[in-house]
């Protein structure tokens, strides 16, 4: 099955008038082409499993073009973000959503926690762990980080039928290192500790093992309290750098 069916698609978003992203853009869809490599596009297309069709770039020139994308360009507003993020996911080629992913990264701080909803959008179409986990731990953990009343969507996240919205949940905390919320962290681990999905099974182990970096006395009795729940798998995640 291709990956992109995976999640439930989100529902579809209105893309607000922006000039900033029409000026992204234009200059996006007429340089990252210059750059294009069929040949290598094949290969991490395979490789990603068929998510999306590749232009065949690789990260460093990626990431150069996008600088050239954005030079001299205005901080965008909320508004400009939502356009920008939404009009590249609709672009074929999957690098216009790396673009899109860094974009929000550096400028979630402009974001309210109303992108949430957009967040979502882009969680749940052409799903996948490249933009996901990036989404997760970035953007949706900056939007929690910000106003904790989302904490609240997160829980209803933990629970969802979309493993994308689950994963994103479990891995939303991992930068906060000492601001974890530790009863969230673990009460996601539990409430999950029985998926089939191999991507939750292992962000479970992810999310504790960063916590571990932290807390390294808690997450061994958590494990220890509820390996007979978990996965092996997210044991052997959570314990790797542990010596345990």
């Amino acid at each position: 099955m291709n990956p992109a069916t995976a999640g439930t698609a989100g529902a579809p978003r209105k893309v607000p008038a922006s000039p900033l992203a029409d000026t992204v853009l234009d200059r996006l869809t007429a340089v990252y082409p210059t750059a294009a490599d069929p040949q290598r596009a094949v290969g991490v297309r395979a490789y990603m499993k068929d998510v999306a069709p590749f232009l065949g770039l690789a990260t460093p020139v990626r990431r150069a073009l996008s600088r050239t994308v954005v030079e001299g360009l205005p901080r965008p507003t909320e508004a400009d973000c939502t356009a920008i993020a939404l009009r590249c996911w609709d672009l074929p080629e999957r690098e216009y959503q790396y673009f899109a992913v860094d974009y929000l990264r550096r400028h979630v701080r402009h974001c309210s926690s109303g992108f949430l909803p957009v967040a979502r959008h882009l969680l749940t179409t052409v799903p996948w762990w490249d933009t996901v986990d990036l989404l997760a731990a970035h953007v949706v953990g900056a939007l929690v980080a910000a106003d904790r009343d989302l904490a609240a969507e997160m829980d209803a996240w933990s629970g969802d039928a979309d493993l994308w919205l689950v994963r994103t949940a479990l891995l939303h905390q991992l930068r906060y290192k000492e601001r974890t919320d530790t009863a969230r962290l673990f009460g996601y681990c539990v409430r999950q500790s029985g998926h089939p999905g191999f991507f939750v099974r292992k962000a479970i182990g992810w999310c504790l093992r960063e916590y571990a970096k932290t807390d390294p006395e808690a997450v061994r009795a958590f494990v220890a309290r509820e390996r007979d729940r978990l996965a092996p798998l997210s044991v052997r995640e959570a314990l790797k750098n542990l010596g345990a």
